[in-house]
């Protein structure tokens, strides 16, 4: 048996969330919109929020379809749909072209799937030991941008300002995956298998999209053992509260390299009983 409890909301001053969370059936995802800048053509008639809700409705559409398929495949199949969806006025090509990060988990008999794409965060519980996984690889591409920018240039890059040559590296074997025109990413994702039984079953999870990681690995509120219990005790709309008192409280984001002040933030907390 599994419950969810899951929240979602825009950033203060922001009328659309580019976030979204998802629970049909045994599917439990987060979604978080990957935001185009302002001085960059995306090609594209459409924005993050509405690929993201477009790629939550056709990924629950292909659940309700193809139960038995992986992750990986639902996943191929919901954003090949969207592909159609843009009905051919836009250029999918375009690497800036609106994409998401995406975040799933299903129970399946004994076993947890999980598949994770780009930033999203997967924290999970089993007794003893709190085992965080993450998709890597957009943080390293980033990261090694950041050390070309300082060797050419002799200096940081400033919180705040997007990494120059970051599109050139998305959905590209040597850089990183998210969702958004190209099936190709959701096989690229890194995707694995948890035992829902046993000592090291999993007792909980928490799906989070950088807008709520980002009360542990930036701002150090609390341990990931905490926000897990956080979550238990006081639900998702808690930890999106202590979110916002941080960023309020970093008006300048002063020693947190974040790009804006506010973020969309989502969270999803699955608790499991263990079969008998």
């Amino acid at each position: 048996m599994m419950r969810v409890r899951l929240a979602s909301e825009a950033a203060p001053g922001r009328a659309i969330n580019e976030d979204a969370a998802l629970h049909v059936g045994s599917l439990v995802g987060v979604f978080d919109g990957v935001t185009t800048p302002r001085d960059r053509d995306s090609g594209c008639v459409h924005g993050p929020a509405w690929y993201v809700q477009r790629l939550t409705s056709r990924l629950a559409q292909v659940a309700g379809e193809e139960a038995a398929a992986g992750l990986p495949e639902l996943l191929a199949e919901a954003i090949e749909r969207v592909r159609v969806d843009h009905d051919g006025r836009c250029d999918l090509d375009n690497p800036a072209t609106p994409a998401a990060t995406v975040c799933l988990l299903r129970p399946a008999q004994d076993q947890l799937d999980y598949l994770i794409l780009s930033d999203c965060t997967l924290v999970v519980d089993q007794g003893d030991t709190v085992t965080v996984l993450t998709d890597p690889r957009f943080g390293i591409a980033v990261a090694e941008l950041r050390r070309e920018a300082l060797a050419l240039h002799g200096t940081e890059l400033p919180a705040g300002r997007p990494t120059p040559g970051k599109y050139e590296l998305t959905n590209q074997p040597h850089g990183y995956w998210t969702a958004a025109a190209n099936p190709e990413a959701a096989r690229q994702a890194v995707t694995g298998t948890l035992d829902l039984r046993g000592p090291r079953r999993v007792r909980r999870a928490a799906l989070l999209t950088d807008g709520t990681s980002c009360a542990v690995d930036e701002y150090r509120l609390l341990d990931w053992r905490q926000l897990l219990d956080m979550l238990t005790e006081d639900g998702p709309h808690e930890l999106i509260r202590r979110v916002r008192e941080a960023e309020n409280a970093d008006p300048s984001r002063a020693g947190h390299f974040r790009y804006k002040r506010h973020d969309d933030a989502t969270a999803a907390l699955c608790i499991f009983e263990e079969h008998a």
